[in-house]
């Protein structure tokens, strides 16, 4: 009875799973769920049903597997899974028997399932029970894999791996630094015909040798060189005596050949197009990059024909000596009591290093870079072995102590006690609304920033800071007018004197109307430019400042002090109404009131250039359009526009003017008659503004 039960369980078990496959969107377990409920057996006998219904459904696809297809049957028993309809281990069983029976390509296909849903194999309800499964199932893969034609998919499964499993999972750390030892380095006999070989070319191209030096890699040498490889191989060799003697003789040896032979691109190129026979090399499989040919060989040969090309090869001669630095590295780390080397082996060791490192840096390219990555690499890997050699401890957040800086601990290794210092606890901080209260009572202004808070603090009312008579001042003459009076010498250009600059005239202006008494002094010599009305009162201030003796740090004078000078600015500007600049304003001698009065009775409406004015003006000035154009505000892009609209020249002034007209609010005949006779071009405006 209970295995005719059994069995009918598992055929309505098989057709639901069928039923809801066959859904076209993803599969749900809802149909899963209710026939469970209706089946009459205990509960670890349904997870057994299940699991075999399961298993008779994957194996009757396996004669015409269908990725789409086996990803929903495995999503679905994830689904079942998670419900406890099932065993948790049914998902991963899934996976090995179709890993079993796939090709490799296939396999990689659908190896995207398991690193997809490494977040869920991470679950407890699946990590206990499946970690070895699926271990098991990578290393399968990774047996059957080529390290060499199946790089990537290698990668892909050591990467899934260390995803997968915690960062201290001792089955992955190789704790007890096992050793490869089956990695054999085999290398010949000595080979007569290559030394017959080399007399023979020495003496047939000894016309053709030039100073450069020639290495002879004797059998002595390769021997030695190759034997390194089974110290490499197996450094616990060393901590022998015999092989101890044995390994500095050898790294000597070839230590000093690294340093005999200096390597040099042309002689290196060279020699490998010598021996491409010899090492049979695909040209259309190799990479040329800036001439030279790159090789990559995944173990090197260890002809003895090849050994000259090999120590002549700068990526190989790195290969070697980081061989050399990770050994060295192991022999110096504490391993244990038994391997241990003695003060004169350390100091030979030390040495050693020093003596690598130099190669490696005079290794092209990049010598001094490669050996600081080399270093900071090498730096993380004594980390690493630190670590392992503590019994691999779970990494936690440091405790921080909240009575003392300095705390003693015991160190659970030895039993020694080490002194380790912790931070200061965090102080809790006040909230904002607090500070700003606070900040308030005390009439503070708190912005939140320590240097913004400072600045808006200096003064309680910051209005009344604005208004404070600190900050309206004004400078000396003499400070101001310094450097326009050392300019006065004749062999300064007039360009490049400061009175030729616009903000400094206007400034000038100004100030000359607040301190200097020349400002309304009259003359009789009309002065037609700016700079040159100037230049005229700065060789006076030069001249008062000489018989003054030229004092200097003149306190400046508050701008409230200016008493009636004040009230005078607005008339003491001498280029007002745009007119011509004259030694003299002759309205200095009226009186304030009587000028407001004239000035409004005489107050005339601004005309603007007309079109038809400025197109005959165009016509007149012809090329000197160009020496305008800077002068009405243009700039070198601006006339490049006009030159490439047309190529007739009084189009391209004409087409100047209409934009200054459109553009400028000041467009006035007055305003273009001074710029015209600043440039020497006033004749060409005659009679036409």
């Amino acid at each position: 009875m209970e295995i005719f039960d059994f069995e009918k369980t598992r055929c309505s078990f098989l057709d639901s799973i069928s039923e809801a496959l066959k859904l076209g969107g993803p599969p749900t377990i809802s149909e899963l769920l209710s026939v469970n409920n209706t089946a009459h057996l205990g509960e670890a006998d349904k997870k057994a049903v299940w699991d075999q219904a399961f298993k008779d459904r994957f194996l009757s696809d396996s004669s015409n597997f269908s990725i789409p297809l086996f990803e929903k049957l495995l999503q679905l028993s994830l689904d079942c899974a998670v419900a406890l309809v099932c065993s948790p281990t049914l998902p991963v069983i899934l996976l090995t028997d179709a890993f079993d029976i796939l090709s490799l390509e296939k396999c990689e296909e659908i190896f995207y399932m398991v690193e997809m849903k490494v977040a869920i194999w991470k679950q407890e309800l699946f990590f206990n029970q499946c970690k070895n499964t699926l271990l098991r199932l990578c290393n399968d893969l990774l047996r059957r894999l080529s390290r060499s034609q199946n790089t990537v998919f290698c990668g892909r499964i050591l990467l899934f791996l260390a995803k997968f499993f915690p960062f201290s999972e001792r089955s992955g750390l190789n704790v007890v630094s096992e050793f490869n030892l089956d990695n054999l380095t085999t290398f010949g006999a000595k080979d007569e015909s290559y030394a017959a070989d080399i007399s023979a070319n020495s003496e047939k191209h000894k016309d053709a040798m030039e100073v450069e030096e020639s290495l002879s890699s004797d059998y002595n040498l390769y021997k030695k060189f190759w034997s390194l490889q089974d110290f490499f191989r197996n450094p616990n060799q060393c901590y022998t005596k015999i092989p101890w003697k044995t390994f500095c003789l050898h790294t000597s040896d070839v230590l000093s050949a690294f340093s005999t032979i200096k390597l040099d691109e042309r002689r290196n190129r060279s020699k490998w197009d010598e021996a491409d026979v010899a090492l049979n090399i695909d040209m259309n499989e190799t990479s040329m990059n800036g001439g030279n040919v790159q090789q990559y060989f995944a173990k090197y040969l260890t002809s003895q024909n090849l050994l000259e090309l090999q120590l002549g090869d700068s990526n190989f001669r790195r290969y070697i000596l980081l061989q050399f630095l990770i050994m060295f590295q192991y022999l110096d780390s504490p391993v244990n009591e038994t391997h241990k080397l003695n003060e004169e082996q350390t100091t030979w060791v030390s040495e050693a290093i020093v003596q690598v490192y130099r190669l490696l840096k005079d290794t092209p390219p990049d010598g001094a870079s490669f050996v600081q990555s080399i270093r900071h690499i090498l730096k993380r890997e004594e980390l690493w072995s630190n670590w392992k050699n503590d019994g691999c401890p779970e990494f936690r957040p440091s405790i921080i102590s909240s009575t003392t800086d300095n705390d003693t601990i015991k160190d659970g290794t030895n039993g020694e006690k080490k002194t380790i210092v912790v931070g200061r606890p965090r102080r809790l901080k006040r909230s904002l609304g607090d500070q700003i209260r606070e900040a308030s009572k005390r009439n503070k202004c708190i912005i939140g920033n320590a240097e913004m808070n400072r600045l808006w603090n200096l003064c309680p009312d910051n209005m009344a800071a604005c208004r404070s008579k600190d900050r309206d001042f004004l400078p000396t003459l003499e400070n101001y007018f310094e450097e326009a009076i050392e300019q006065l010498d004749p062999s300064v250009e007039s360009q490049y004197k400061r009175v030729s600059e616009a903000n400094f005239g206007w400034r000038a202006l100004r100030l000359l109307a607040r301190r200097s008494l020349h400002f309304f002094t009259h003359g009789n010599t009309p002065i037609t430019r700016l700079p040159d009305y100037l230049e005229t009162h700065v060789r006076k201030l030069a001249k008062d400042m000489q018989s003054a003796n030229a004092l200097p740090n003149v306190k400046p004078e508050p701008v409230d002090d200016a008493g009636e000078v004040e009230q005078m600015e607005p008339e003491a500007d001498p280029v007002s109404n745009n007119s011509e600049i004259e030694g003299v304003p002759e309205e200095t001698n009226v009186k304030p009131d009587e000028m407001e009065e004239e000035e409004s009775t005489e107050k005339k409406p601004v005309l603007c250039c007309t079109m038809d004015q400025l197109t005959r003006l165009a016509k007149q000035i012809g090329t000197n359009w160009k020496l305008l154009a800077p002068k009405l505000g243009f700039g070198p892009d601006e006339v490049e526009y006009f030159e490439s609209e047309t190529n007739e020249v009084e189009i391209q002034a004409k087409k100047m003017f209409q934009i200054w007209l459109e553009n400028e609010a000041d467009a006035t005949p007055e305003n273009l008659l001074y710029t015209l006779e600043g440039l020497g071009m006033l004749d060409s405006a005659q009679g036409i503004l």
